[in-house]
């Protein structure tokens, strides 16, 4: 089985943010292809790395002095760099980056060098080749997508690749001019690549803000339950999580017993309770669902049950997906 997964800024904006993502990553080896966005935000009021590169850009192309703008964003990949513990330097792409902002390299290029020493941080700490996405993604003169050239590029370069790091955002047009997607540039660049590589699953890990312990105690009382109340053999739990939209949905279905259709309007209200169906499993007191929806309710989410007795019931719970900034498409166009 051949993975793409793809990771957004929030899921990368610190050392700590790395570690996790390398986890997800090794965890399964069939995830031999990974596409990384530029570092987000680590706290509410942090900037981003983009944000960042086209504010030292701005600088760079009015005259005015942008080192100390420069040393920020540089400062940002060290620390990175240290707290992974990487035997690495980048400043022969530091003095790249700066010769390409003298030279008024353009506005795509300032923003995707976040993608792209990115990627070669983190293809350097999970032990993946670094292929640059200017090398196999490609755009007309007239700044369209060439997709018929880049699927046979993309399917080239990787075919004796078993695993490698390719950063979204961007690729290169015929004068070798770096030129970024207009929207949802990392996610397309996931796409792009699941495609090539006729991929069996394209993973778009998604970040939400939410309590871990509240969270935690979410799934796992659902889960729980689900075990515990299933009344038959051979059961089985199945979790699912998907993006629609601006929305995270997580679907956590069993084969079990179910929930009648008089009962399931009422699981998740408080003290009640019915020993004929699987509300039973909101325990002694009958309050473990109305608290679990209390908690996504908190989180802004929304949680409903849908069943078939003996067929396939399902928990689904909807949360809002995490956006750095509200009008994040219309100020640099990322995904």
């Amino acid at each position: 089985m051949i993975k793409v997964t793809k990771f957004g800024g929030s899921s990368l904006a610190n050392a700590e943010q790395f570690k996790k993502v390398a986890d997800i990553i090794l965890a399964d080896e069939s995830r031999r292809y990974v596409v990384p966005s530029a570092p987000g935000k680590r706290f509410a009021e942090d900037v981003k790395v983009t944000d960042m590169l086209y504010a030292c850009y701005k600088a760079a192309i009015s005259g005015q002095e942008f080192e100390k703008k420069f040393d920020e964003i540089k400062e940002r990949y060290n620390g990175i760099i240290r707290e992974l513990g990487l035997d690495l330097s980048l400043d022969k792409e530091y003095d790249a980056i700066e010769a390409g902002f003298k030279g008024r390299a353009g506005r795509d290029y300032a923003a995707s060098r976040g993608e792209f020493l990115n990627g070669i941080i983190l293809a350097k700490y999970i032990g993946y080749e670094f292929v640059d996405a200017a090398e196999v993604v490609f755009f007309n003169e007239d700044g369209s997508f060439n997709a018929a050239m880049t699927n046979q590029a993309v399917r080239d370069r990787l075919e004796n690749i078993e695993r490698a790091v390719i950063p979204g955002f961007y690729g290169s047009t015929p004068n070798d001019t770096i030129k970024t997607f207009s929207r949802g540039g990392s996610d397309i660049t996931g796409s792009i690549v699941a495609a090539a590589v006729k991929a069996d699953l394209y993973e778009n890990w998604t970040a939400i803000v939410a309590d871990p312990e509240q969270f935690k105690r979410v799934i796992n009382n659902i889960i729980n339950n689900s075990m515990k109340y299933m009344e038959i053999n051979n059961g089985v739990v199945e979790v699912h999580l998907y993006n629609e939209g601006d929305d995270v949905h997580i679907d956590i279905s069993d084969n079990g017993k179910g929930i009648s259709q008089k009962d399931i309007g009422h699981i998740f209200d408080r003290f009640y309770r019915s020993d004929t169906s699987r509300n039973s499993r909101t325990g002694g007191s009958g309050i473990g669902l109305s608290i679990v929806k209390k908690i996504i309710i908190d989180h802004g989410g929304s949680i409903t049950a849908e069943s078939i007795p003996y067929e396939k019931t399902t928990i689904k719970i909807i949360l809002d997906r995490y956006k750095e900034d509200k009008d994040e498409q219309n100020t640099d166009s990322r995904g």
